[in-house]
């Protein structure tokens, strides 16, 4: 009997679609011979569907909006040891057991450790990071502290609150204006390059800011290099075995949302040569303009490769992660970004570089689920006593 990997993917997040992408791309490249595929789709009212239409991506824009019209509504519960998949409506339609979770989620609500902590709750081996490294790896102010911590390389920062910002706005300006202008806005919790700002003068300081803070609670300024290169690298393992994928550098400057996933690209698309049909729509980070392997020094590629680790293991990492690094190409240091715990594509890629198919990739990643879940069913986590005896009535 074949293991069901049941891929998740969608949520109730801004990057909901970015998710439907990516989670297609790994249905299709997950071994059918080795295991059967059930995709399990998550509405952005947080509702569970499945349905043969979701292997086609072409049909996805079709029930976005109501995903009951065409998808069969699902409950995912625990029946003894087994994780069981069963229809809402019908009695007797059949039941499955899931094996293995597969998430290919991006962004709050998600990514960030809500997804990892129900399936940790109904005790199920799954292939991503878990809620602590799925929260810290979403929030950017949390993880830029960690990282602080352990003395990776980062830019100068700091973090606005919603709350006491135009109250404490002349502090914060004064902050800014220690760093120094030109500034990066990010929302802390959100990924795909949404809502991110480039603050050129403090005359746009205030302006832009209230922009970032229609998307979260608190946002990230950080230093803008001008001089920028930025490299990529992913990681695939757990904290205690990690191994680096070849390290790209993306060649058409920042990647803003319409760059990484619109069907062509923006502005960048005439370059990639992808046409996307609506059949297979578009390619994801796949289809981003870049240079593998890139140009570095080996001091520079020690140095990102030794920082990668240090920076998957602090924040307690585990499946495929991407970390994304600036150079200051006219100093050459070498600056730690921030982490994607679920990456666009997988960063499938990268590892394809090396000579990693997306499939063995996958394939990788289940397994080192089954071994962590291994792992931590030898654990203890409750004891044979019953402390509410005390509270029974005699």
């Amino acid at each position: 009997m074949k293991i069901c990997v049941a891929v998740f993917f969608g949520g109730k997040s801004t990057e909901h679609e970015i998710s439907c992408i990516s989670a297609n791309q790994a249905i299709h490249a997950i071994d059918t011979e080795k295991y059967d595929v059930l995709p399990i789709y998550i509405s952005k009212d947080s509702e569970f569907y499945t349905g043969e239409e979701l292997f086609d991506l072409a049909n996805y824009s079709s029930f976005i909006k109501d995903p009951s019209s065409v998808l069969e509504k699902v409950m995912i519960y625990k029946d003894g040891k087994q994780v069981k998949v069963r229809p809402v409506k019908g009695l007797f339609k059949k039941e499955r057991v899931i094996d293995v979770a597969f998430p290919v989620v991006h962004g709050t609500n998600a990514e960030d450790g809500t997804l990892a902590g129900f399936l940790q709750m109904l005790d199920l081996p799954y292939t991503s990071c878990d809620v602590l490294g799925g929260s810290l790896g979403q929030d950017k102010a949390a993880m830029k502290d960690i990282f602080k911590a352990e003395g990776i390389p980062m830019v100068d920062y700091f973090v606005i609150y919603n709350s006491d910002f135009e109250e404490d706005y002349e502090e914060y300006l004064e902050k800014a204006r220690k760093i120094g202008f030109p500034l990066i806005a990010k929302p802390a919790n959100l990924g795909s390059s949404i809502g991110i700002e480039v603050i050129k003068s403090e005359d746009e300081f205030k302006e832009k800011v209230l922009e970032c803070l229609k998307y979260d609670f608190k946002v990230l300024i950080e230093d803008m290099i001008t001089d920028l290169k930025e490299v990529n690298i992913s990681l695939i393992g757990t904290t205690d075995e990690v191994k680096t994928s070849v390290i790209e550098e993306v060649t058409n400057g920042f990647l803003d949302f319409d760059k990484k996933y619109q069907p062509g690209g923006s502005k960048g698309s005439k370059k990639t040569g992808v046409k996307a049909s609506p059949a297979k729509g578009s390619k994801g980070m796949a289809s981003t303009v870049r240079k593998v392997p890139a140009e570095l020094s080996e001091e520079q590629k020690e140095t990102i490769e030794k920082t990668a680790k240090k920076a998957f293991r602090a924040l307690n990492s585990y499946g495929v992660v991407r970390i994304d690094f600036m150079i200051d190409q006219e100093s050459g240091k070498v600056y730690c970004n921030e982490i994607n715990t679920i990456p666009g594509s997988l960063s499938f890629y990268l590892w394809n570089h090396d000579g990693m198919s997306f499939t063995k990739e996958c394939d990788e990643l289940i397994e080192n689920a089954m071994r962590r879940y291994a792992r931590r069913s030898r654990k203890t986590y409750s004891f044979d006593t019953n402390i509410l005896e005390n509270y029974a009535k005699k």
